[in-house]
Order: C-alpha cells, then sequence, then structure tokens
C-alpha cells in the first residue's frame, strides 16, 4: 500500500490481464496507472481525455514498446507542464466506482433494459 501511495505513476503493460487489481489499488490512492488496453485493465481504465477532463488513466492498445513509451511520454507531459490537469486525472481516479453495488446496478439496469425491449 505505501508503494501505491507513494507513487504518481503505476505502470501495467500486460500482455493479458484476466482481471486486474492493481490498477485499481494504485486509483485508489490517486496513482495514476499506464496500461495496455487488454481484459480487465481495458474495462477499469479510461484514458484521459484533454478535451472532456475525464479518464481516470492512460492506455495503449498493441503490445509493443513504442506504444508504450508514446503513453509515458503523454502521462508525463501532462504531469510536468498541466498541473491542474494532472490533479483533475487523479480526483477522476480515486472516484472511480469499482464496487460490487455498482457492477450490480449496472447488470440490474441491462436486464431491465432487455425486459423492457421484449416487451415492445
Amino acid at each position: 500500500h505505501s508503494i501505491y501511495l507513494g507513487s504518481d505513476i503505476f505502470l501495467m503493460p500486460s500482455r493479458f490481464e484476466p482481471c486486474g487489481i492493481a490498477q485499481m489499488m494504485a486509483m485508489g490512492y490517486g496513482t495514476i496507472p499506464i496500461v495496455r488496453a487488454t481484459g480487465g485493465l481495458k474495462d477499469t481504465v479510461i484514458s484521459y481525455d484533454w478535451n472532456q477532463e475525464k479518464g481516470n488513466g492512460f492506455s495503449h492498445d498493441n503490445y509493443n514498446a513504442h506504444e508504450f513509451l508514446a503513453t509515458v511520454e503523454r502521462a508525463l507531459e501532462l504531469y510536468h507542464n498541466h498541473k491542474k490537469a494532472w490533479r483533475r486525472l487523479q480526483e477522476n481516479a480515486v472516484k472511480a466506482d469499482f464496487s460490487w453495488e455498482n457492477s450490480a446496478s449496472q447488470y440490474i439496469k441491462l436486464y431491465e433494459d432487455l425486459y423492457y425491449e421484449q416487451s415492445l
């Protein structure tokens, strides 16, 4: 926990990741994850959008060093030169809700929507 708390950025360039909890733990401490968009990482890390100030980390699609480095450089640009935007990104990360309550309510909404569509 001390490593997450004392870090600004968490690197997780996994080739595959069936679930992943480390990126969620990092976000809980305001540590920004940089991940390859695969498996659970793709489901939980939303790449930061500068224009809309949305997202909770950074991601790239392909498993190669060039994309990974470009993503790290993009994050470092924000970190060093756009402090207000970095703070917003940290706030987004901390506010991310990965609770079972949230997941369950999303499933309930999905089932209700499916039921409604079948009723029409």
